[in-house]
């Protein structure tokens, strides 16, 4: 599989972004990586790192689309920019899967422009793999590629997410939960009882309405909802992860006798650090456009990149697209029916 690789998006990059290409070429050896971006500033972390093989590309791309531009103009503007660039390599048939850790705006209007929508999708959305108390995963859909959609987009996400399920987490009937105030059919907005009635009636395994605890709880394995609210929820999990993590360890320091207990407890706290850490799934796959496009953390290290990297390669080899094109045509026969 060919991985073209946005060097220059993230909050560190190119560094980690070069690390975690390294990573992938050290250990996926069926993947070849390009790394598009500035090519002076890739080859002096090639240097850093003590890296003079050949098995990585470079592409240059001179531009770069930063977090404050507006992603669609900055896209069309910055004709020759890394994320478009790296895009354009899917489009054109030189790469399988593009990986970006920049703006998120900016991968999202970048991959809708150059690679379209498949086949009777009408809007992208990106699942979110969330950890759960049980152990498993919660992929959350949408997480901030449609902020106003329609209950047939919706119906369309839990679709997308369904075939994703059972490719990346070989969960054979993906639990499917609509995001609600409450459990109750009669609570929720307009779109929410609209949308309850579409997934009640399509060929899913849909367990109504859930609310925002469950997407931890591991009741459900899919958990549909609007891109605004879907974000909020990310930001708000990965905020309450960083107040944990730090609250601990604030604690663990106040004395001896917690400092003791810490350095026992060490490996237990490692795990659940882990667990909760964004970068151990890499990255959020943007369903419903013409190739595979993986949407990582702008926080993301060298190993999140790794991880993305093995996570885009999967689905480019399971040929996820080929999946959702059937399930919604299928969806859509159903309908006019």
């Amino acid at each position: 599989m060919r991985i073209a690789v946005d060097a220059m998006g993230g909050d560190d990059a190119p560094s980690v972004v070069v690390e975690g290409a390294l990573l992938a070429a050290r250990y996926l050896k069926s993947h070849k990586i390009i790394l598009v971006g500035d090519e002076q500033r890739i080859k002096e972390q090639f240097a850093a790192f003590g890296y003079a093989g050949t098995g990585l590309e470079i592409v240059h791309a001179p531009e770069v689309v930063y977090m404050g531009e507006h992603p669609a103009e900055a896209i069309r503007r910055k004709r020759h920019s890394s994320i478009r660039v790296a895009v354009e390599l899917v489009k054109y048939g030189r790469a399988d899967a593009v990986i970006s850790a920049g703006s998120t705006g900016a991968a999202v209007a970048a991959s809708c422009i150059e690679l379209g929508l498949l086949p009777g999708i009408r809007k992208p959305g990106i699942a979110a793999p969330m950890p759960t108390r049980l152990g498993g995963v919660c992929v959350l859909i949408d997480a901030g590629a449609n902020m106003a959609p329609a209950p047939a987009h919706l119906l369309q996400y839990a679709i997308m997410a369904n075939d994703y399920c059972k490719i990346a987490f070989d969960i054979q009937s993906p639990r499917i939960g609509l995001l609600n105030v409450g459990e109750e059919d009669a609570k929720g907005n307009v779109l929410v009882k609209e949308t309850h009635a579409l997934l009640r009636e399509a060929e899913l395994n849909f367990v109504g309405n859930v609310e925002g605890r469950d997407v931890f709880e591991g009741t459900c394995d899919i958990v549909v909802c609007d891109g605004f609210v879907g974000n909020s929820i990310l930001k708000a999990a990965e905020g309450v992860s960083e107040a944990i993590i730090h609250l601990l360890r604030t604690e663990l320091h106040r004395n001896v006798f917690r400092r003791l207990g810490g350095l026992l407890c060490k490996s237990a706290f490692r795990f659940v650090k882990n667990r909760m850490d964004c970068c151990e799934y890499g990255g959020a796959p943007l369903l419903g456009v013409n190739g595979v496009s993986i949407i990582s953390h702008g926080g993301s290290n060298g190993r999140a990149i790794f991880n993305a990297i093995r996570v885009a390669g999967r689905l480019a080899e399971m040929d996820l697209n080929t999946r959702i094109v059937d399930e919604v045509a299928a969806a859509i026969r159903r309908n006019e029916g």
